[in-house]
């Protein structure tokens, strides 16, 4: 959000101000975890709209042993509000007289206590800050969130996408000091429930025992055929589980990625095709190329449909989308590809 004010104040108190820092340090423990409350300090600088700019910087110069940082002030006003900010290099290259309510901006962008620290983090991101104020309910500036603290909370965000796409439970911590232990029951459950899962995978191909008995060539092509919709798959769901996560794309977008995920996708198994049908041809005739290479185009198309989709269900049932790459998503896209190049030959050779 943005933070403007135009309005008259009282004058500012550096021991009121003080004492307001050491209130919100007392206070930051009641605000709930991955918020910006929880997340932010109370060591900013602060300065009285009424100062000149070489005021300000004696005041600077007073702080700089307790702030976190100086090279962005908060112009406040007696009850702490809000009213502008100003860099030090703005201060440095200002007339020593001119007032700092002439050089600061006043369109400030900032957050309350209550957001969250993936939102912050963007915001930073997007427009290249130093740090974000933090304001209380009443509009009052309690705290600052610094770019370093909202880059540890991208790292910690990135860390938490990549084990949830690895499909392990939670953050290993130190992966050079982890227990055997500890990697085990991070890893145990969705490990046990994705075998459970392949066993469709192994229904269909007991479903078509007598196809597969006839041409035992179709044997060969089977890993093949059915990683490469797993990987498809995985390459989709990848791309869409970034794209919700940095807000380049939300539920309302899914069926213009759909479109284009098709056009993409059949590109992607006409390509394949080919390459699949000469192998095909070499190892089993012209029947056994036709089936690979329309079950590659088929199955690619499958899979990117399903990695596709599967972050924007997940995100519409307010479940992390991260948990649809890797594993979740290979594990459905094989199951479908069985069925699919199975299906397709016994279509074409008449079993």
């Amino acid at each position: 959000m943005h933070c403007t004010s135009d309005t008259l104040a009282s004058p500012f108190d550096p021991r009121q101000a003080a004492q307001a820092r050491r209130d919100g340090l007392l206070q930051q423990g009641r605000y709930l975890e991955g918020t910006a409350g929880a997340l932010m300090t109370g060591e900013y600088s602060s300065l009285d709209r009424g100062l000149s700019a070489s005021q300000a910087i004696d005041m600077l110069r007073r702080e700089a042993a307790d702030a976190e940082t100086i090279y962005q002030a908060y112009v406040l006003d007696g009850q702490r509000n809000l009213l502008g900010t100003l860099s030090l290099r703005e201060l440095i290259l200002a007339a020593p007289d001119q007032p700092i309510e002439r050089i600061m901006v006043r369109d400030v962008i900032c957050v309350g206590t209550s957001t969250g620290q993936e939102e912050v983090a963007r915001l930073v991101r997007e427009h290249d800050l130093l740090a974000v104020p933090v304001l209380d309910e009443a509009g009052r500036l309690v705290g600052i969130v610094t770019c370093d603290d909202a880059i540890d909370v991208v790292v910690e965000e990135a860390t938490e996408d990549f084990h949830k796409g690895a499909l392990i439970t939670n953050h290993v911590g130190n992966l050079k000091e982890a227990t055997i232990g500890l990697l085990y029951r991070k890893r145990v459950l969705w490990l046990v429930l994705l075998v459970f899962g392949n066993l469709f995978s192994g229904a269909g191909i007991a479903a078509f025992e007598e196809t597969i008995a006839a041409h035992i060539a179709l044997v060969f092509f089977l890993p093949l055929l059915v990683d490469s919709g797993g990987n498809a798959g995985a390459q989709s769901a990848t791309l869409m589980v970034r794209g919700l996560a940095t807000g380049e794309v939300v539920l309302r977008d899914w069926l213009r990625m759909l479109t284009r995920e098709c056009a993409v996708a059949l590109a992607l198994g006409g390509t394949m095709a080919i390459a699949a049908a000469s192998l095909g041809m070499l190892r089993g005739g012209p029947e056994i190329a036709v089936i690979v290479a329309s079950s590659m185009l088929v199955i690619v198309l499958i899979g990117s449909l399903i990695g596709m989709s599967l972050p924007f269900m997940l995100s519409r049932l307010k479940l992390d989308p991260a948990t649809a790459s890797g594993p979740l998503v290979t594990s459905i896209a094989d199951a479908a590809g069985v069925l699919v190049y199975f299906g397709i030959a016994s279509q074409v050779l008449g079993l």
